[in-house]
């Protein structure tokens, strides 16, 4: 049963990671994500139903358009391949729980904004809340199934409160931490809340030391300067996605503190 909702996840994360690609170049140009449908960027023919199977086509086509021959863009068949195996090992972690689709919802739209964040530096509020309210969504039906109200309140509390936080760190430094970063704070405090306010706390630890690390490595390799904006949004959904997948052994660490 468990291997079949973890495959059934995988190739669903495939499909999502195909649309994700499609938000990611469309929505930093204001375009629609809807219409036209998928073409390519060079010659604008529309792309054959054959020639969009996630992973599969780009390999077949050798990444590059079947027209005109333009090359596409590796990030679409890497998208889609690590969506399906976050949309995989989600499934893996939580089973068949109610909270399993907000989960995935939220996992599909940090990829995305870590992928737009990476390429142009910004946080699209036209993702942002749209993935917020689908999260949420589907959290009060997970509450309503499993008469989980207390969950659900704590969600609400986590989300508020690195709300709150958030505000105030770009209140004091608006040059380190942009606002969309504070948008995006209520997506990732109602998603770790819903496992407990532990995990909205290691979650906020592991965005940071994952940020620090890298960013010191890249300022050592000459690769970044110190006063170089970095994409925050990128180790933010790093340390969320990480703390749904691998949080219980930190949690279990961090409650047998005293």
């Amino acid at each position: 049963m468990l291997a079949a909702l973890v495959v059934g996840c995988g190739l669903l994360g495939l499909a999502v990671g195909s649309f994700l690609n499609v938000v990611i170049y469309r929505v930093p140009r204001g375009e629609s994500v809807v219409r036209p449908g998928s073409h390519c960027p060079t010659c604008a023919v529309a792309i054959a139903p054959r020639d969009n199977i996630p992973v599969l086509s780009w390999i077949v086509l050798r990444g590059r358009c079947r027209r005109c021959g333009a090359a596409i863009t590796p990030r679409y068949v890497l998208v889609e391949a690590l969506t399906g195996i976050l949309f995989a090992g989600t499934a893996a972690r939580l089973g068949a729980t109610w909270a399993l689709p907000a989960v995935l919802a939220s996992v599909a739209t940090l990829a995305a904004l870590a992928a737009i964040d990476l390429e142009k530096l910004i946080l699209p509020k036209r993702v942002v809340y749209p993935g917020l309210a689908l999260v949420a969504l589907l959290l009060v039906g997970a509450a309503l199934a499993e008469r989980s109200w207390t969950r659900l309140g704590v969600a609400v509390v986590c989300a508020l409160a690195w709300y709150v936080l958030f505000f105030l760190i770009n209140l004091a430094a608006p040059r380190a931490l942009g606002f969309g970063d504070v948008r995006l704070s209520l997506l990732l405090g109602v998603t770790l809340g819903w496992f407990g306010w532990r995990y909205a706390v290691v979650g906020f630890f592991a965005a940071n030391v994952v940020g620090l690390v890298v960013g010191v490595a890249l300022i050592a390799a000459g690769r970044m300067s110190r006063r170089q904006p970095i994409p925050y949004g990128v180790f933010l959904a790093i340390g969320t996605v990480g703390t749904i997948l691998v949080g219980p052994v930190a949690v279990s660490w961090l409650a047998g503190i005293r």
